[in-house]
């Protein structure tokens, strides 16, 4: 006889005793394990774990399918308003990131396609932007690409620091200096130093043993109003940067943009039924979403969806002339 995955709660108590390993499997969704779900609900309680038991049991229809087509109607149905939006390596790569002392082929120059693809995904993150749908973006990234975009600092999260800016070492001056000023610096292969006190200047970026920037306190307020979490080109494994994507509400879809799977959830903690990581496989997923490829080709087919296609195609075009403008510029106050 078949295994029977329907029998009820009381069948399954009545037979526990002496049955085979088989029987002791978890069951299929939908089936109720009051007993599990008991002892879920209890590590939820004593722990103040992972969700309540009502949030276990009820797996709400949010998206209509589980796919990028399944996030693109969340999107147009009007109902969100509060995106954040989580980057790694894999949008800097995209650009072609190679070392940025020269002007002819550095950070700056390589980001306008020359040769290169156009970095999509870092332009659809400031096509959020300019739709009114951007809380936030975070990012592990230094390279200030996505200022260059034109993403606005107050929509930013920089996570490890940037090297956008720069500052004096020395605890009592903490002098600031810009992109420029560092660039100068760099091209005319001098040590940088501060111009009021005279010791070295160091680019904002985090190094190991330091501390997280201020603004990543903003973790608090942000994630908890999240209403759809699109991560991109990052493996997740960076802490504290990967545990965020546990941070958005229990009914929040989440959307990955990367080549290979990351951030998958912990077999161990689903049996506890606690919310650690993504959900990719099985029934009991309900909002998360992994398209997997290139991080560019999956943010161009994303805005293509959305019919926002040709604003992407403007929105690259302009960042990228005005850009060049900004290289060119750098490069010349460099050589003189």
């Amino acid at each position: 006889m078949s295994k029977d995955l329907s029998l009820t709660t009381k069948d399954k108590t009545t037979k526990g005793k002496g049955c085979s390993n088989e029987n002791h499997q978890r069951l299929s969704a939908g089936v109720e394990d009051k007993e599990m779900d008991n002892l879920r609900k209890w590590f939820s309680d004593k722990l103040a774990l992972g969700l309540g038991n009502k949030d276990l049991m009820e797996k709400p229809k949010v998206l209509h399918t589980l796919d990028l087509d399944g996030i693109v109607d969340y999107i147009k149905s009007g109902n969100v308003r509060n995106i954040i939006t989580m980057a790694g390596a894999g949008i800097s790569t995209s650009a072609g990131i190679p070392d940025f002392r020269s002007p002819s082929s550095g950070l700056y120059s390589k980001l306008c396609g020359f040769d290169l693809p156009y970095p999509e995904a870092i332009f659809e993150i400031e096509l959020l932007n300019k739709k009114g749908l951007l809380l936030r973006h975070y990012t592990q990234n230094v390279d200030a690409l996505e200022r260059v975009a034109g993403i606005p600092a107050e929509k930013l999260v920089e996570a490890h620091g940037t090297l956008h800016t720069s500052r004096c070492i020395n605890p009592e001056c903490r002098e600031e200096y810009d992109r420029k000023w560092m660039t100068e610096k760099v091209l005319a292969d001098v040590v940088p130093r501060c111009e009021q006190c005279k010791a070295v200047v160091k680019p904002d970026a985090v190094f190991f043993g330091e501390p997280l920037p201020e603004r990543f306190r903003l973790v608090e307020e942000d994630f908890p109003n999240c209403d759809l979490l699109i991560i991109l080109g990052t493996s997740l494994v960076v802490q504290p940067f990967s545990s965020l994507v546990d941070r958005v509400p229990p009914r929040c879809p989440r959307l990955l943009i990367n080549h290979e799977e990351a951030g998958n959830e912990d077999p161990v903690m689903v049996v506890l039924g606690f919310s650690c990581g993504l959900q990719f496989h099985g029934a009991d997923n309900f909002r998360d979403v992994a398209w997997l490829g290139d991080c560019d080709e999956g943010c161009y087919l994303f805005a293509e969806k959305l019919g926002w296609k040709e604003d992407l195609k403007s929105l690259i075009e302009n960042g990228c002339q005005s850009e060049a403008i900004s290289t060119v510029e750098t490069g010349a106050a460099g050589s003189t």
